[in-house]
């Protein structure tokens, strides 16, 4: 019998531990399937406002399809459809668009909604919200943008909680963006309340519940790896996020788009490899790499899985019926 590409004698061993969860979560799912739907209601080209997803074989695969991304509605053709990515966006977008005439869909993560309206809540009850986030991230953008100019303070780090001085400090609320990770945001949180005993925080946790499964999976399996590939746009935050977990947990990790774009120098000496993907990586990335590590490597491959994810996100009236 013919051994297999991973059987075959005078390869190195290398055994994988793959992370589970990892990969699409229900938020990405479901905006692809807007995506996809509207083309299918509306025939192509459906215009998407910014990435879909920050994902290049998602939007790719979406290009093929009939899908054309642009940065901002002025480059959407007047009456043409148009998808606003999973990131959400700021109130003045479907605004604008809705003036304009176009015919538009909102792909918005229902978790990252969630955190608009608790920010309207806060504006409407009169506290001023601390926003933990990345400046510059489309959530960051989007969330900001749902309340008045002046209303919001961006923080990203402790060192900005001991310089942030506001104007009615017993009279604050804090929220956070969905992709952050789990351990530097609550070292900041902690920071806050230390500061401003009285402040208000969301009634659950606002980091989305894939984001923190997908980082407790890699904490499982890095302290018994010697290197850890997640799989992940550059651009992505819960993806960059794994690779952060990863290092805290003393394991050496890095982050790769593609099987493409894989250095084996980074596996020298590595004789147990962790493997990850970013909430918006689809799993055909992860069997791509596996394929590639077994044209060097005799393969063997395990799965520890820290949790089961079921949830599923309705699609917007208009597509249900469409599905």
């Amino acid at each position: 019998m013919t051994p297999s590409p991973s059987q075959a004698p005078g390869k190195p061993r290398l055994d994988l531990v793959i992370a589970a969860p990892r990969g699409f979560c229900a938020g990405v799912d479901r905006a692809i399937q807007i995506v996809e739907l509207a083309i299918e209601k509306h025939g192509a080209p459906v215009y998407v406002r910014h990435e879909i997803v920050h994902n290049k074989h998602v939007v790719d695969a979406l290009k093929a399809k009939g899908a054309v991304f642009v940065e901002e509605l002025d480059e959407v053709p007047d009456a043409a459809p148009v998808v606003f990515s999973a990131h959400g966006v700021p109130k003045s977008v479907p605004a604008e668009a809705t003036v304009r005439g176009l015919s538009w869909l909102d792909a918005t993560c229902p978790l990252v909604s969630k955190v608009h309206r608790q920010a309207e809540r806060h504006v409407a009850n009169g506290r001023h919200i601390v926003f933990i986030g990345h400046a510059g991230h489309p959530e960051v953008i989007g969330t900001l943008g749902q309340v008045p100019a002046g209303a919001m303070s961006l923080l990203e780090t402790c060192a900005d909680v001991a310089a942030f001085e506001p104007a009615d400090p017993d009279n604050l609320a804090f929220l956070t963006q969905t992709t952050l990770s789990v351990d530097d945001t609550a070292e900041i949180v902690a920071a806050l309340k230390a500061k401003f005993p009285t402040i208000q925080g969301p009634r659950g946790e606002d980091i989305c519940y894939a984001t923190s499964n997908r980082q407790e999976a890699v904490k499982a399996i890095a302290q018994d790896c010697d290197a850890m590939l997640v799989i992940g746009a550059y651009n992505s935050s819960n993806s960059v996020r794994l690779v952060e977990v990863s290092r805290r947990q003393g394991t050496p990790a890095q982050l790769i788009p593609s099987a493409s774009e894989l250095d084996f120098s980074f596996l020298e000496g590595v004789k147990t490899l962790g493997i990850s993907a970013g909430a918006s990586a689809p799993e055909v990335l992860v069997r791509d790499l596996v394929a590639k590590l077994a044209e060097r490597f005799d393969i063997v491959e395990r799965e520890v899985e820290t949790t089961r994810e079921t949830i599923a996100f309705k699609l917007p009236r208009g597509l249900e019926a469409a599905a």
